[in-house]
């Protein structure tokens, strides 16, 4: 079983988040409040033998100081070494900074399999942002490395972290970059749907993935069904978004969406195995 999307965070973000609110905003909006919990390597690898998760996919957050980006990339780093057959790891930063491409380097070098979750919260920056992520995709196309992204929903209730770029922005992207292995989290926002589409659609989206990240809070649990009948279920990977959501409430949802058994393998790991190119 894989687990293609949680957040683990160094003890100094943990222990004084409060520190690093001050030009962090997006940081500020999302773990603000006591109840946004932070967990560590540890608090995630007890969770992941409980519920009988072999692997999970970690990484940070985006944040747009440097110092803090290279903090927190280097807990990834010495999480994924010190637990290389319970990890794989991305590297994560703002897109927006100067320093993307750089870290972005640094961190493959040391043996990071991708980048993500890369998001962008403060509304005024949204067309930099997607020309940046323009320059991340080709970065990750010559590398062969996987590049996550946050995406949401662009109707319906309101939420922190919430964002107005919708599925036409990162449509644009995948079209420009088909070389690059993209995941979409958070379903794309929907983009799967479009693959309904008799022309071009499908072909644009040959080299995409959508995790599950927070579908219990988004989604009626038919969307399994719905988006493996249209997009295939080889293109989605089971992602738990832990410490948001326990990986146990999505396989229950999955299990009462009514999907094949073979879907269901596919979903909760052997997808991710093979994007991670691990024996299954």
């Amino acid at each position: 079983m894989v687990d293609f999307h949680t957040h683990i965070f160094p003890p100094l973000f943990r222990n004084e988040r409060g520190r690093f609110f001050a030009g962090e905003p997006g940081f500020k909006l999302l773990y603000d409040q006591p109840k946004s919990t932070l967990i560590g390597a540890e608090d995630l690898l007890r969770q992941m033998d409980q519920e009988g998760v072999q692997r999970s996919v970690v990484f940070g957050f985006p944040w747009e100081k440097s110092d803090h980006f290279r903090r927190h990339n280097d807990y990834i780093l010495e999480s994924v070494a010190r637990y290389p057959d319970r990890f794989s790891g991305l590297s994560c930063f703002s897109p927006l900074s100067s320093l993307a491409l750089m870290e972005a380097e640094r961190c493959l070098e040391q043996g990071l399999c991708g980048i993500g979750e890369l998001a962008v919260y403060h509304e005024g920056s949204m067309a930099r942002a997607f020309r940046q992520l323009g320059e991340v995709a080709s970065f990750c196309a010559g590398r062969n490395a996987i590049l996550l992204l946050h995406t949401n929903e662009s109707v319906g209730k309101h939420y922190p972290g919430k964002a107005s770029a919708g599925v036409g922005e990162f449509y644009a992207l995948l079209k420009d970059h088909p070389a690059t292995r993209f995941v979409l989290a958070h379903w794309g926002g929907g983009l799967f749907f479009y693959a309904l589409m008799k022309k071009e659609v499908k072909e644009t989206l040959r080299n995409t993935w959508f995790d599950t990240a927070a579908t219990p809070y988004l989604y009626v649990p038919d969307i399994y069904r719905i988006a493996g009948e249209i997009v295939g279920f080889e293109r989605i990977l089971f992602g738990s978004d832990f410490p948001l959501i326990r990986p146990g409430r999505y396989f229950s949802e999955m299990e009462s969406a009514a999907i094949p058994e073979e879907a269901l393998r596919m979903i909760k790991g052997e997808n991710g195995a093979r994007l991670l190119s691990l024996p299954l």
